[in-house]
């Protein structure tokens, strides 16, 4: 009876042992920080990961205070011409509460994998995978902006040429072409409207009216012949 207890006394010390030992490990100073890729114009407040950036910077939360971080960047798959490479380094010193940024950073146009390392880890590094795309978000705000300057000029230049110009210049410049788009509109408007009152509304009403009369005169012979005819 005395081995029973003695087993389950050592049993139920091994479990609470095991139990707590990763509640422990979880909660080791500063493995519950957190860091992310920022866009330079991304406040430090906002806790999200921007993995596709330009000029951007490392923004860290959670962590010890005052805790030593040492960081690097290494070039990663599919664009490294040697995957593994580190690209970038540098060294961080957190504040009080465990937050802190790096300066802003750029690199060429590509793939990278953070690694953040710091004291007192018990764990394997924090890290982090974003790309670099530097082409595209300055092309794009380039190619917009001189397509919107120029299309008004180039809509109001075609305007003398013909009709189709005089559509479509008073969409482009309605205060300085507009007497004379008005004018070369009006009468196009007013021979379609001279035109239809001519064979919309005169001739073919003159046509119906005769139609009808002759209807009604041949109707009335018709039915006085018919009386006659009973008559007799």
């Amino acid at each position: 009876m005395r081995t029973l207890i003695r087993a389950g006394a050592l049993t139920a010390g091994a479990s609470a042992v095991l139990l707590l030992a990763p509640a422990a490990h979880a909660t080791a100073p500063g493995d519950n920080g957190t860091v992310k890729i920022h866009d330079a114009k991304t406040g430090e407040e906002l806790r999200r990961n921007e993995p596709h950036v330009c000029t951007f910077y490392l923004d860290a939360f959670g962590f010890d205070a005052i805790q030593q971080v040492d960081w690097h960047i290494e070039a990663w798959a599919p664009t490294a011409a040697t995957k593994g490479e580190t690209v970038k380094s540098g060294a961080i010193m957190l504040d009080s509460v465990g937050h802190g940024r790096t300066a802003d950073l750029s690199l060429p146009d590509g793939h990278y994998k953070l690694f953040w390392n710091f004291d007192g880890e018990k764990g394997a590094a924090k890290h982090k995978v974003f790309w670099t795309d530097c082409k595209d978000s300055q092309g794009g705000g380039g190619v917009t902006t001189p397509s919107a300057s120029v299309s008004p000029s180039s809509s109001a230049s075609p305007s003398p040429s013909g009709s189709a110009g005089a559509t479509a210049s008073p969409s482009a410049s309605s205060g300085e072409g507009g007497s004379a788009p008005s004018a070369s509109a009006s009468p196009s408007a007013q021979g379609g409207s001279g035109d239809l009152a001519e064979t919309g509304s005169s001739a073919p009403v003159g046509l119906l009216s005769g139609a009808a009369a002759a209807l009604m005169a041949a109707g009335g012979y018709l039915v006085l012949r018919r009386r006659r005819a009973s008559r007799g």
